[in-house]
């Protein structure tokens, strides 16, 4: 039963800000049904967006951290009261199952509760007492961050930026995507009631949103997950204003199956059809090139198509045995069936995966039925290029060194995995080039937030989750204080600096009298001398 279309709104200086203009968002299971309007902001809304988070930082970062925990609890309780909600918006907006939206909303509310339970730890001030004197290494807040995120993950990737950020003291202007700002606008104006004015802002809009958000030299920080090309432009708009960021960006992740895994374990063997499929494989983390030892393919390839078949559970996501629902927007589901289209022209096998619940629905929404490609090459665009959709290629391997050689032959380096005996998994897991490798599992159902998260290569900058993603939010800021009276220790590095590039780079415990070069207690000497 449809629904009456919502109405979200910018959020700036604390106030909802009706916009002239509205742009719709519909369902993908069904297109011609709009779940609601999100604002097209304009770009001088944007900078006072950004004016707003920079008048409210000074106040905002002289508060403590207990009080900054104090009200972000507050709004993960309003979160977790409002979950019903949310979890249904979510699923209309974005195609996901129910039982995904409600996943994605429990690893939103444990990375907040994570980072309220350690943000004090985390950003305490490090106090060394040494022979010089004392250094503090205290950790403060950068400014204004902007933070733009995707469609794939709308809550988790947007809480993963806004907890650390207020908690760190800094304050926030959100842009949410285009293809998921309903759901994620509900859960900032949840959590920026909860806050001073100003310090949580939120804006929706085109690219011009964006360009602001890069360029405005108030932005001390740009939070950025989504694609490696968009990255790119970003990075450009920042180098004027020398803005510090976190791109978490595309991936490409392999899975190598060893000759030792079990192809008849049924359970790890579903955990990989998970890890392809989940979220019609919109995920930047999934698994999405299979590469499986040559001696064990066939077997392999047999015993996967059983799994799929089992678990792929193709139609409406309000319809709980669905595992899959809708890909999240027609140009996303064009391209993904234009790379299955051009593997099969090349001459691949292309297999279709699962069962289709409901063939209506099917044909009316932006559905693909997952796809197993199998005899394609190792250099045609589905297995280079990242799909971000309900297909997988699977292809052989010859040994250990050769399938190491596959997976780091890539110009992204997210997350990856390895299948098989244990010991014989790891060996080659410290061969790969990725943020973060999985043993026997893989993409969502390796994810622990308490640890960091974030990408080599193409694949990003920085980390995001665990005490690294809480200082990500941080500048390091370093306080030394020398020993009253003691400037003769105090100052014994300073000949260092002197007589190293005077003395060829060598460090001498004594002078040499016949090249005219001066030891320690010499050069210490002279400087006391000169500042006397």
């Amino acid at each position: 039963m449809p629904q009456e279309p919502i109405v979200v709104h910018a959020i700036i200086d604390g106030e909802k800000i009706k916009s002239e203009k509205l742009a719709p968002r519909e369902n993908p299971a069904r297109p011609d049904e709009i779940v609601g309007y999100y604002p097209v902001n304009t770009r001088e809304e944007a900078a006072r967006a950004i004016d707003s988070a920079y008048r409210a930082f000074p106040g905002w970062a002289e508060t403590s951290v207990d009080e900054r925990v104090e009200r972000m609890r507050k709004a993960i309780q309003k979160i977790k009261d409002a979950t019903p909600e949310i979890v249904t918006l979510l699923s209309r907006e974005h195609g996901k199952p129910l039982y995904d939206a409600e996943g994605e909303i429990a690893v939103s509310l444990m990375w907040m509760e994570y980072a309220c339970d350690n943000a004090k730890e985390v950003l305490k001030d490090e106090v060394i007492e040494h022979d010089n004197g004392r250094t503090i290494i205290a950790r403060d807040p950068k400014g204004v961050i902007s933070a733009i995120t995707p469609w794939n993950y709308p809550l988790s990737l947007s809480t993963i930026k806004i907890a650390p950020a207020l908690l760190a003291g800094n304050t926030m202007v959100l842009k949410p995507s285009p293809f998921a700002p309903l759901a994620v606008s509900k859960v900032v104006e949840m959590i920026a009631d909860e806050f001073p004015k100003g310090v949580l802002n939120l804006v929706n809009g085109d690219s011009d949103i964006g360009v602001e958000l890069t360029t405005n030299p108030k932005v001390a920080k740009i939070a950025f997950t989504g694609g490696t090309r968009t990255a790119s432009h970003i990075m450009k708009s920042a180098a004027d204003t020398i803005k510090d960021m976190t791109l978490e960006l595309g991936g490409n992740d392999a899975a190598i199956i060893l000759r030792d895994f079990d192809v008849n374990d049924e359970r790890a063997m579903r955990r990989l059809v998970i890890s392809n499929f989940l979220t019609a494989g919109q995920i930047c983390m999934i698994a999405k090139r299979v590469y499986v030892d040559r001696s064990i393919y066939d077997r392999f390839v047999e015993k996967y198509i059983e799994a799929a078949n089992k678990w792929i559970r193709v139609g409406d996501p309000f319809n709980k045995e669905v595992t899959i629902g809708p890909v999240n927007n027609k140009r996303q589901m064009e391209y993904v069936q234009s790379l299955i289209d051009d593997a099969a022209r090349k001459g691949a096998k292309v297999i279709k995966l699962g069962k289709v619940l409901d063939e209506d629905i099917f044909e009316t929404g932006y559905f693909l039925q997952p796809t197993l490609v199998l005899g394609a090459n190792y250099d045609d665009p589905i297995v280079v290029e990242e799909q971000f959709g309900p297909t997988v290629p699977i292809l052989p391997f010859d040994d250990d060194d050769h399938a190491i050689r596959l997976a780091n032959d890539s110009i992204y380096g997210l997350t990856s995995s390895v299948w098989g005996e244990e010991r014989h998994a790891l060996e080659v897991a410290k061969r790969i080039q990725a943020g973060t490798t999985m043993i026997n599992t893989a993409a969502v159902q390796g994810l622990d937030v308490r640890f960091p998260f974030g990408g080599v290569k193409q694949s990003g900058i920085g980390r995001e989750y665990g005490k690294e993603g809480i200082l990500a939010y941080t500048d390091t800021h370093v306080i030394n204080i020398p020993k009253v009276g003691e400037l003769r220790n105090g100052l014994f590095w300073l000949p260092f600096f002197v007589w190293m590039p005077a003395n060829g780079g060598k460090i001498l415990k004594s002078g040499d009298p016949e090249s005219g070069k001066m030891g320690r207690a010499e050069w210490t000497d002279r400087i006391l001398r000169i500042l006397q």
